[in-house]
């Protein structure tokens, strides 16, 4: 990929695309980042030999795509400072909750594609939602595939409305995954194993269980199902955990977080 890629903000989500850009094969020298933070810089510097600029400048027209990766809170003032460089760049935005309507108003550019990613980018195992504009082209549609396919799988949407279901489900959902392990992890300790005997269970059966999942055809109502002959142990679990209504409250929990997304669109978008 001969493109050269800014990124605004360099955090762990950036930190992540730009170490699956550099497995790719990408110069860093194709990469710039604009960074405030001194610590952030210097991990930067220390992992990809990138020296990060602490402000925009000139030096952000050489950009064909720009990634965004700042805060919703911080996401306007750093926009309106950016925009005067990067007008005939592709802008990708990973940032929770901002509307394109409003990153498109602030840069001045209508070349606006929004994602939402997850913290297993770090490791080259996330999953990615993309929605573009009517104005990105298949060419920049292409472009962001090439980006975020770095930190693992992506998907497009056809509404951007959508992207709050996603932040929901899989955006904040490595964070009900590990919620569950702590409960696991607690519980195992109680009945008797050690600590880092029931981490290691809880984790290993997460992941056995999603890579199970992933290579069958089955629904999981069907993988469950299988597990869960009557009378068993199985069947006590998943018959305390219904009696409790935990699919409910699982359900309003997530609910809870896609609401909480179209709070931070209205709260700091652009009105």
């Amino acid at each position: 990929m001969s493109d050269h890629i800014a990124f605004i903000g360099g955090g762990n989500m950036a930190s992540a695309i730009i170490s699956g850009l550099v497995r790719q094969g990408v110069s860093v020298h194709n990469i710039d980042v604009v960074e405030p933070f001194a610590e952030a810089r210097d991990r930067l510097q220390a992992q990809f030999g990138i020296a990060a600029q602490t402000q925009p400048g000139p030096f952000l027209a050489r950009a064909s795509v720009v990634v965004w990766a700042v805060k919703p809170q911080t996401f306007k003032e750093a926009a309106l400072q950016v925009r005067f460089h990067t007008k005939d760049a592709l802008h990708v935005s990973v940032a929770a909750g901002i509307r394109s309507d409003s990153i498109s108003h602030w840069l001045g550019n209508e070349r606006v594609i929004r994602t939402m990613p997850n913290t297993p980018a770090l490791i080259g195992k996330g999953i990615t939602a993309l929605y573009a504009r009517a104005a990105v082209t298949d060419t920049d549609r292409q472009r962001a595939e090439r980006i975020i396919a770095s930190t693992g799988d992506f998907l497009w949407l056809e509404a951007e409305s959508q992207l709050d279901a996603v932040t929901a489900l899989s955006g904040s959902g490595p964070a009900y995954m590990f919620y569950f392990m702590e409960a696991m992890t607690a519980a195992g300790a109680e009945m008797g194993l050690s600590k880092e005997q029931a981490y290691k269970l809880a984790v290993a059966t997460f992941i056995g269980a999603g890579e199970l999942a992933r290579a069958s055809n089955e629904p999981p109502e069907i993988l469950r199902q299988r597990v869960t002959s009557k009378g068993g142990t199985t069947y006590a679990a998943i018959t305390a955990m219904d009696a409790s209504g935990i699919k409910t409250l699982f359900a309003q929990a997530l609910r809870a977080a896609q609401q909480r997304a179209k709070e931070l669109g209205d709260e700091f978008g652009e009105s």
